[in-house]
Order: structure tokens, then C-alpha cells, then sequence
């Protein structure tokens, strides 16, 4: 039997979407007010799902004491309060949209789950804008 654990964290983080090889023109066309040159933040929302067999020891899927810290190792402490675009590396190359940002934590949080977990990973960028990301 497959059960589902979820575990909601969040971070405050800086964007800019732009893509440096269009012009200011083309970028604010495209990405509006999001192509601010002097960036603009979001109150991120983080689901992390992990769907698996329950232990027939423990009695759980994963513990959420783990999950708690993994996300806070591997995900708050590389992202909050930080410039996306600036300090994360990840994103010297790749402009941070929400599903951008989605797949840097789907592949940072999957590197240290066991493969016989599933992972999901929903982000929202606002509350009423979310992506969600499987690894498919």
C-alpha cells in the first residue's frame, strides 16, 4: 500500500526573468513587470510530496523529521533571502522562473531520497500561482 507524506516549508527569495541575449524591449514584453533590472521577491510556498511503502517498523513512509531537515539543508538554506539570479548558481544560466526553480529543488531533494520514493515537488509563486514538478 502507497501512502503519500507531505511537508510545506517556505522561502523568501529575489527574481529577475530575463533572458540576456533579447533586449529590454523584447524582455518586458515578454516577461512584464517580472523583467524588473532591479529584481522584485516572493513569499515562495514549498509542498514536498514523497509517496512510498509504509515501514512495516516504523510505521512510516518517510519521517518527517528527515524530510524536515533535508528540505531545510538543501533547499532553505541554499534559496532564502537570497537573489535567485545572483547567488544561487543554479541560476546563472537558467532564468528563475517557478518551473525552473520547481526542477532545482525536484533534483536536489531526489538526489538524497531513496529510489524506492516518488517524488513530487508544488511551488507557489504566489498564492494564487503554483507549478507542480514529478521528475517526468
Amino acid at each position: 500500500m502507497k501512502v503519500t507524506v507531505h511537508r510545506k516549508a517556505h522561502f523568501n527569495a529575489a527574481h529577475r526573468l530575463h533572458r540576456r541575449d533579447w533586449d529590454e524591449e523584447k524582455n518586458r514584453k515578454v516577461f512584464g513587470k517580472c523583467s524588473n533590472p532591479h529584481y522584485h521577491g516572493h513569499n515562495y510556498e514549498l509542498i514536498v510530496a514523497v509517496t512510498g511503502e509504509i515501514n512495516e517498523e516504523t510505521g512510516f513512509v518517510m519521517d518527517l523529521k528527515d524530510l524536515k531537515e533535508l528540505i531545510y539543508q538543501k533547499i532553505e538554506l541554499a534559496f532564502d533571502h537570497k537573489n535567485l539570479n545572483e547567488e544561487v548558481p543554479e541560476f546563472k544560466e537558467l532564468n528563475p522562473t517557478a518551473e525552473n526553480i520547481s526542477v532545482i529543488i525536484w533534483r536536489k531533494l531526489r538526489s538524497e531520497l531513496g529510489l524506492h520514493l516518488d517524488l513530487e515537488v508544488t511551488l507557489y509563486e504566489t498564492p494564487r500561482n503554483f507549478v507542480t514538478y514529478r521528475g517526468e
